[in-house]
């Protein structure tokens, strides 16, 4: 009895923990510690929340505080009223450290939809070079441009009148640009990772196992410490082919790399999608029953890496409406495209036209079926 109990309790904390891990890295993210209950409060404020969307949304501080206790056996757990589907955008901001006084890019752009019933989820990404009608956006005060994707984040981050930023701010206009592109005029959720975030997190959870595909040599930083070779000079790291267990900085270092690789942008695409899968089922497998001293130091690295927007719910919330959304269940999708040239000269990517039918299908949610007529598009991350 003690044997299934404890099983029973595994399975739940681990639910909950890729729900959360599901909704950074699949809120994409970051409520994962929700099965103990005394971690609930520490979760919900340890993982900050805000207006990301631009939108007229509950105050984070206005929103009722967890407390804990056990709820009677009659009442439905907490965020059982969140239906599906469920449309998330994930942004990864590089606010480039080494350029003092540069606005931030979004180097990573994901959405992820999770279908009616919430038991399955697909990540997909938009290329950072993407040409794109970005808006006008009065915050900022920039005008409509056709640019590279990855310059909203940069208009929308503007302060007029100041030399400050503000990203959040930028997530907006990001969020208005891919709504425009997709068609999803709604999301449910979003979230702002930082892309140092991203190595303190592996960090955290003792590293990840990634499947390179093609040998990879760097173009950013060398071993054995991570130092960034671009402006100290090398060696550079390099990753063979087959399985390979990398660590916060080597995390950050393969998620850059593109110029190497037989498909560019899209192969780093790709690699991103690999790292949010391999996070989510490297967080999945601990066993916080044993291990639960591993639940506040995840809780504090994602909090001090991620910015959350859940529209006006909880963290738990989310996390308890995602219990049955398991590692295995998160499909990979790869959209084609090219790059685009003017007078001979690079100017962005383009997504091949599927895009609008994959796209059309989220809208529906009738993924699985546009997934089941066009194998070729599910990524293998090993």
């Amino acid at each position: 009895m003690l044997g299934k109990v404890r099983e029973g309790v595994v399975v739940k904390v681990q639910s909950r923990l890729v729900a959360g891990l599901t909704a950074v890295v699949v809120l994409l993210g970051a409520g994962a510690f929700v099965g103990f209950r005394l971690l609930i409060d520490r979760v919900d404020r340890a993982i900050p929340q805000a207006d990301l969307f631009g939108a007229a949304t509950s105050s984070p501080s206005s929103l009722p505080s967890a407390t804990g206790a056990a709820q009677p056996d009659n009442t439905p757990p907490e965020g059982s009223d969140i239906k599906g589907p469920l449309n998330i955008l994930l942004a990864g901001e590089d606010t480039r450290e080494h350029q003092p006084g540069s606005l931030p890019h979004s180097d990573a752009v994901l959405i992820m939809h999770i279908n009616a019933d919430l038991t399955k989820a697909y990540i997909t990404s938009l290329p950072r070079d993407m040409l794109v009608n970005v808006p006008a956006f009065g915050p900022s005060g920039s005008g409509a441009d056709f640019t590279k994707l990855t310059h909203a984040m940069t208009y929308g981050s503007r302060v007029p009148g100041t030399n400050q930023q503000n990203t959040r701010q930028g997530f907006a206009l990001l969020a208005q640009t891919v709504s425009g592109y997709t068609g999803i005029d709604h999301f449910d959720a979003g979230g702002l990772l930082t892309f140092t975030g991203l190595a303190k997190l592996a960090d955290v959870i003792g590293g990840i196992d990634i499947y390179v595909d093609h040998p990879v040599t760097s173009i950013h930083v060398g071993p054995p410490d991570g130092r960034d070779t671009v402006y100290s000079g090398g060696p550079f790291a390099h990753y063979d082919v087959g399985m390979q267990h990398m660590v916060g900085w080597q995390v950050l270092d393969y998620a850059r790399q593109r110029y190497s690789l037989p498909n560019g942008a899209y192969d780093r695409e790709r690699h991103h999608r690999q790292i949010v899968k391999a996070m989510i089922t490297k967080i999945f497998s601990f066993d916080l029953i044993d291990y639960p001293f591993v639940a506040p130091y995840v809780v504090q690295a994602v909090g001090q890496v991620l910015t959350l927007d859940l529209r006006g719910r909880m963290v738990h919330e989310y996390a308890s409406a995602l219990r049955n959304l398991r590692p295995e269940a998160v499909t990979l999708v790869g959209l084609p495209g090219s790059s685009v040239y003017s007078g001979g000269s690079y100017i962005g990517e383009r997504q091949a036209p599927i895009q609008a039918s994959y796209f059309a299908a989220v809208r529906s949610d009738t993924v699985d079926q546009f997934l089941a007529a066009n194998p070729g598009l599910i990524n293998d991350p090993r």
